[in-house]
């Protein structure tokens, strides 16, 4: 369990990130959801992330509420994702122990953190199932 203590972001993040832009429209996202079954996307721009759509934002767009009556379900598949992501994103350092992760991850009930570096870029994205493996990784010589 040592090596769960000692073990940090950068070591069990995915690096390959599948990322979206502004423009991608709700089609487009729901067809990336069924494909790859990621819970969220980041949005990027320039190099840039702007903030993150997650499976809970798309369904957000179709909730019906008293002040809001709901658009015609292809309409709502048009819209950007701009309309849709969250802007304000909870994120992680690459250096950011596990033992912060997990703790966040059980706080905030999120599945996934994006790992942004020193310079404001997006390294990398770390789940739930990254710190699952880790834990394994780290019980399994005890």
């Amino acid at each position: 369990m040592y090596r769960f203590l000692e073990g940090t972001a950068d070591q069990y993040m995915t690096r390959a990130v599948m990322t979206v832009t502004r423009q991608t429209t709700m089609r487009e996202l729901e067809a990336l959801f069924e494909k790859h079954d990621f819970n969220s996307f980041p949005v990027m721009e320039e190099g840039k992330m702007l903030g993150i759509v997650a499976k809970f934002d798309f369904l957000r767009a179709f909730a019906f509420t008293t002040g809001q009556m709901v658009p015609h379900y292809d309409e709502l598949m048009r819209r950007p994702v701009a309309e849709m992501m969250t802007e304000a994103v909870v994120h992680v350092e690459p250096a950011a122990p596990l033992t912060r992760v997990l703790q966040l991850m059980v706080r905030l009930k999120n599945r996934s953190f994006p790992v942004i570096g020193p310079d404001r870029q997006l390294v990398g994205m770390i789940s739930r199932e990254d710190v699952i493996r880790a834990l394994k990784e780290a019980t399994q010589d005890d």
